[in-house]
């Protein structure tokens, strides 16, 4: 039986931002919770630091705004008035040497309307033909899950997939959409795509009848807070009320009789902790790590290791507003791997949030590296600038060399939904379930956005809550 002192206490393994919102979710609900974070601060990959003077996120730099879980949570921490809208969304297609608007009728690259595909020249002729085939071919079947280019491609051919789709995907998770799930990377669209013949249908479903209005506005998709997304970590610690521990790697993990103990810092020097609940918010590598060290916890540890992690390294450069010849368009650009090109997406980050221009410089955002590219991220800061740079400027005019830049590198950072990732997951959280006090949580696992997250670790937190509860029920009935 758990001693009563004892009764409650919680460890989060991981300080990232489901770490801490688990911790957050967990206030008031148990005795004690002490969040570990193994590097030398919180946070992950919500980061912010100084380019050209200007306080700019190092990682994510924007939040769903419709989905409501993060915008939310900045409420109750009383950050609302912080929020702040982009100046514009409007992304283009680099592709052939050319800028090329985005179908306003499209979901995640998939088009509703062939006429505007057509207009918009990113697929050719005989793509947009073989697209229109979508109105007439039988309706396509689906036995459990697919890759997206197989559904996708089969509906619509494969140039939408490689022109539109990969670019859009790409953005998100750096992946492959041959390898990429279908039902847990575009779930609204798999959903929809049962309803319907044609998948046209389906994304006109989803994206409603087009505004009778044009001068409708609709509400903001993203947001992000004034001072950068990466100020968010620290004041989810705070509010918390959490204890909060840096450089605090744990090694080991193993089942009690009573809880669960973690081996944590240097072999030499182990400090061991223990706690009646653990969540995991951990990318599922280490988590994998840590539960193959419990008994009975192998086909758990096999799952979680088969999750894959793409790399990538966000490149910012600053650039004087002077060295471009027209004023920069749109919030960024994104580029198909179909063509070669280092950088597969920029944002013109003081573009897209007016409240960053504060003086004559422009900062952009170039995205580099995609899952079996990682060669390109073996070069070091100066070459990764300096290949980036001239990308951009290929892009966009941009002339000489920038004011300031700054690599950020994401080794491992983005996870692969592979097919059959929605089974997996759910066999992962039925057999930590089945530990007795284990939970997960964190991009791995339901969406890698920070709303989804957020999400993911109310879940964690529940499901901890709620042993602990059942525990100190069970106890009470034996007293």
């Amino acid at each position: 039986m758990v001693s009563a002192e004892r009764r409650g206490r919680v460890v989060v393994i991981g300080g990232g931002i489901a770490g801490l919102a688990a911790a957050y979710f967990l206030r008031d609900r148990v005795g004690a919770v002490t969040v570990l974070e193994g590097s030398p601060r919180v946070g992950g990959k919500l980061a912010t630091s100084d380019v050209a003077d200007m306080a700019v996120d190092s990682g994510a730099e924007a939040l769903l705004a419709r989905r409501p879980e993060a915008v939310e949570m900045i409420s109750e921490l009383g950050l609302a008035d912080q929020l702040v809208h982009p100046g514009t969304t409007t992304a283009r297609i680099w592709t052939r040497g050319e800028f090329r608007s985005l179908p306003k009728r499209q979901f995640m690259g998939v088009p509703g309307d062939f006429d505007e595909l057509e207009r918009t020249r990113i697929v050719s002729a005989a793509g947009v033909a073989r697209a229109r085939e979508d109105a007439t071919l039988a309706p396509t079947g689906r036995d459990g899950d697919v890759a997206v280019a197989e559904f996708v491609g089969g509906r619509l051919g494969g140039e939408v997939v490689d022109r539109l789709v990969e670019p859009l995907l790409g953005g998100v998770y750096a992946g492959r959409p041959d390898q990429l799930s279908y039902e847990a990377t575009l779930p609204a669209l798999a959903h929809a795509s049962l309803r319907h013949r044609s998948l046209a249908g389906a994304v006109n479903e989803l994206l409603g009848p087009p505004a009778p209005d044009p001068g409708t506005t609709s509400p903001p998709v993203f947001t992000t807070l004034a001072a950068g997304l990466g100020t968010l970590p620290e004041a989810l610690a705070r509010a918390s009320g959490a204890r909060v521990r840096t450089k605090a790697t744990v090694r080991e993990l193993a089942r009690t009789v009573d809880g669960w103990r973690l081996t944590v810092g240097p072999t030499i020097s182990p400090e061991y902790v223990d706690a009646d609940a653990v969540i995991l918010a951990l990318p599922a590598r280490p988590a994998s790590r840590l539960v193959g060290q419990v008994g009975g916890a192998g086909s758990v540890a096999a799952d979680l290791a088969a999750i894959e992690y793409a790399s990538m390294a966000i490149v910012t450069l600053a650039y004087p507003v002077s060295a471009f010849g027209e004023p920069l368009v749109g919030s960024g650009y994104l580029v198909p791997a179909a063509d070669a090109r280092p950088v597969k997406a920029a944002t013109f980050s003081t573009v897209k949030w007016p409240h960053l221009m504060t003086g004559p410089v422009h900062v952009v955002r170039c995205s580099v590296g995609r899952i079996g590219e990682e060669a390109v991220l073996q070069r070091d800061d100066a070459d990764l600038v300096r290949l980036a740079a001239a990308d951009f400027s290929a892009a966009t005019g941009a002339a000489g060399a920038p004011v300031d830049a700054r690599v950020t590198r994401w080794g491992g950072g983005l996870p692969q939904y592979a097919v059959g990732h929605l089974g997996r997951i759910a066999r992962i959280r039925a057999g930590v379930a089945a530990l007795g006090g284990l939970a997960v949580c964190g991009a791995a696992y339901d969406g890698i956005g920070v709303p989804a997250c957020i999400a993911s670790a109310r879940l964690a937190a529940d499901q901890a809550a709620g042993y602990l509860q059942a525990l100190a029920t069970g106890a009470s009935a034996g007293e």
